[in-house]
């Protein structure tokens, strides 16, 4: 794509500029989200119908619903690579495709086995979208409006569960029609969008800068070589110039660890919080849809607020503690409560979801450049996700044990709280001690900027 039809010459002020790459990259990308999201949880909307109809267990329900990020995990960091090689444009694309596909496919599960592989495809289809956006939007957003536009792509997910569980829920009615189970319609109808979406996304969405019609070749320059600049000073002071350097620092592996336990909450409440619900009293599968959507509205509120205002390493490390606290007394509220006490619990649980997330991902964005920033968002997000694998695990198994839908929440308050203690530890790269770095044979380390 060309700049050399557009009429403007004069280059536009940064803040003019930044509002307009976000009006233009952020609708494509969170509807792109949506519907991910949309087809990774809808199972949540299934759970019941499953066990009856096909015999389903919680816990075997459980590790399918976690074996999706057993496979996202371990392609996720290929993934990414190639984006970076080939673009995200062409990649995104793909993505959406195969992810549709295997989605609409799901209606097909005739039994535990034929669950658990789907969904195992489903991960490889899907691998490299969050951390892939996560790395796309490091070459259009300079590092104090990234944690705004972190938030506003995870709008996605409270938006996706907003009006996913309702129209799951109303999707469940159609149990019967041609003969198909409703959860048929429900996987079938829900897939197939992401399919034609990823060729408008092929269409609108450019590579970068200098392919955006939108920016004239004096603003995608001077973008490109802010943002450069900005990498190289935060690689340096952090010393990671090598994929190598993703795990040697102490900083990646605290963001890591955080991140654990956040996927650990949020993935919980999205596969179980539906049966949660309807362990509350009789109530009809729209009832309970809309009921589902309720903490996502706050997670939504949540977003849009407060990542904005973390605009300094200090301010980003004070919001994201809250953030966690916010999230550990909403479960216990909602572990400990009835109805209206659970449902006020887990909507201030949620509400800090999409707080925290997009700022710990301001933290690696700080500290590495160029192919390994790419490899190393995959890398925090790869292992993060095994606590996506884990809490629907640990939900199904200990409502199998105990009998109880909101058993398995005791365990994810604990990885949290040990979460919130590591968050004052976190630096950005241009704030790193050398210590921070382990040294390696030979390797001198780089000085502090001003040193």
């Amino acid at each position: 794509m060309s700049n050399s039809a557009n009429p403007r010459t004069a280059p536009r002020p940064p803040e003019v500029l930044n509002r307009v790459i976000f009006a233009r990259l952020m609708p494509l990308l969170i509807a792109a989200y949506i519907l991910a999201f949309l087809d990774r949880t809808n199972i949540g909307m299934a759970k019941d119908r499953l066990e009856i109809d096909l015999g389903i267990s919680a816990t075997a329900y459980g590790i399918g619903a976690g074996l999706f990020f057993l496979t996202y995990a371990l392609f996720e960091v290929p993934s990414n690579i190639i984006m970076h090689k080939v673009g995200a444009r062409w990649w995104i694309m793909r993505i959406m495709i195969t992810w549709g596909l295997i989605s609409a496919a799901m209606m097909f599960v005739q039994g535990e086995w034929s669950f658990y592989i789907l969904r195992m495809l489903l991960g490889i289809a899907e691998a490299g979208l969050f951390p892939g956006v996560m790395y796309y939007l490091t070459k259009w957003f300079t590092v104090k409006d990234r944690a705004k536009a972190n938030g506003a792509f995870l709008l996605g997910v409270s938006i996706a569960n907003i009006v996913g569980a309702p129209i799951g829920g109303l999707l469940l009615t159609m149990d019967g029609f041609l003969g198909l189970h409703g959860w048929q319609w429900m996987f079938l109808i829900e897939g197939l969008p992401a399919c034609f979406l990823a060729f408008v996304v092929w269409k609108f969405l450019p590579d970068g800068p200098r392919q955006a019609k939108f920016l004239t070749p004096e603003e995608a320059d001077r973008l490109e070589k802010t943002i450069a600049a900005e990498e190289q000073a935060g690689a340096s002071g952090a010393a990671n110039h090598r994929l190598i350097d993703i795990v040697r620092d102490r900083q990646i592996i605290l963001v890591i660890g955080i991140y654990f336990g956040h996927q650990l909450a949020v993935y919980a409440l999205n596969f179980f919080l539906p049966s949660i619900i309807g362990s509350w009293g009789e109530m009809s599968s729209i009832e309970i849809g809309l009921l589902t959507a309720v903490p996502w509205v706050f997670s939504a509120v949540g977003a849009l607020i407060l990542p904005r205002f973390a605009k300094t390493a200090s301010m980003s490390k004070r919001i994201a503690l809250a953030a966690m606290i916010g999230i550990i007394v909403g479960y216990i509220i909602g572990a400990i409560g009835g109805p209206v006490l659970g449902l006020i619990g887990f909507s201030l649980a949620a509400f800090n979801f999409f707080v925290l997330q997009p700022i710990l991902f301001t933290f690696p964005a700080t500290r590495l450049t160029g192919v390994s920033l790419a490899a190393g968002l995959a890398l925090v997000n790869t292992i993060g996700l095994l606590g996506g694998f884990l809490g629907p695990y640990i939900m199904g198994y200990m409502e199998d044990l105990t009998g109880s839908a909101v058993s398995g929440l005791w365990l994810i308050v604990g990885v949290c709280v040990i979460g919130a203690c590591l968050i004052p530890f976190l630096k950005q790269g241009h704030e790193t001690d050398r210590s921070d770095v382990a040294e390696s044979p030979g390797r001198t380390p780089t000085p502090h900027p001003g040193q």
